[in-house]
């Protein structure tokens, strides 16, 4: 995949998955220091959003075969696992992709990097109002994620199916400010975990991949989405992310490795997912690329 510079034009039709950045205080670079390998005997404990997603059973019992205790720590909302992980309260997360671990790191003076990719999610738009996009009526309202990346994003997919219209073309750091005067409807952000539950009382939502099937919702709900083959999506890639200190951890690593060639796992992450996942294996030298390269994007953007 093609690691392009991050600016807002080559990011026009960018994507991402995953998300809330409410950052709490005791995230810092001031992370734990490593203990090289981890302890044998305690578990690794994962942070994760959607615990009870049928793969995290599926990946702990291939961890157990390779002789690693895996405790899956399960979060109700995206803005919690980060900090868990720069306190030392996690060993790994698993639940963002590139730009939103981007924004964290410079909005928290945190280091945390990705060790491996999992994969490329679509950002669909849903309703159980209407049918077709053309027929959601004008100035009717659409609910957004409320976090910086997945707003972003969301916007992005509402403006290509000509519900609104950005400024400049819009980028992976458009608001709801940047929506045109004269747009076909109003957009409304809420909690990223509550789009899907919020339907009824909208047209539509655009909904993290997260919280699409545990909210119920099917493929024929689905009005739009983003294109994740797309070349300019690579730091919307969806990683396991670990404080810098433990970045060669070879436990770690090797978790990543399990996550990534177990058959039983990909293919429970590929049904839970409905079909959407675009499973990957990115070297890691690419995805600190990446991450580096928006860090600085955003810093350059403040």
């Amino acid at each position: 995949m093609s690691r392009r510079s991050l600016t807002a034009k080559s990011l026009l039709a960018a994507l991402a998955v995953p998300l809330v950045l409410a950052l709490a205080a005791c995230a810092s670079n001031a992370s734990p220091a490593s203990t090289g390998d981890a302890d044998p005997s305690k578990p690794v404990k994962i942070g994760v959003v959607g615990a009870g997603d049928p793969y995290w059973a599926t990946y702990k019992e291939a961890a157990a075969k390779e002789g690693i205790t895996v405790d899956i720590v399960d979060f109700d909302s995206y803005d919690q696992p980060n900090p868990a992980l720069a306190a030392g309260e996690l060993d790994l997360n698993q639940f963002q992709h590139i730009i939103y671990l981007a924004t964290y790191n410079v909005k928290a003076n945190d280091t945390l990097v990705p060790i491996g990719a999992t994969a490329i999610y679509p950002l669909g738009l849903y309703s159980t109002k209407y049918k077709k996009v053309d027929d959601i009526p004008a100035g009717e309202t659409i609910a957004v994620p409320n976090d910086e990346s997945n707003q972003a994003r969301a916007l992005l997919v509402l403006q290509s199916a000509k519900l609104i219209e950005l400024k400049d073309g819009g980028s992976v750091f458009s608001t709801t400010a940047d929506i045109e005067p004269g747009s076909k409807v109003k957009v409304e952000a809420v909690a990223a975990d509550f789009t899907a539950s919020s339907l009824p009382d909208f047209a539509g939502a655009v909904v993290n991949n997260d919280f699409v099937t545990k909210s119920g919702l099917t493929p024929d709900q689905l009005l739009a989405q983003d294109d994740p083959a797309d070349p300019t999506a690579f730091p919307y890639i969806n990683i396991f992310a670990a404080r810098a200190a433990d970045a060669e951890n070879p436990t770690y690593l090797k978790l990543v490795k399990i996550y990534q060639d177990t058959k039983a796992v990909q293919d429970g992450v590929q049904e839970a997912a409905g079909g959407s996942a675009v499973l990957l294996k990115t070297p890691v030298s690419d995805l600190l690329d990446s991450l580096k390269k928006t860090e600085d994007e955003i810093r350059a953007n403040q």
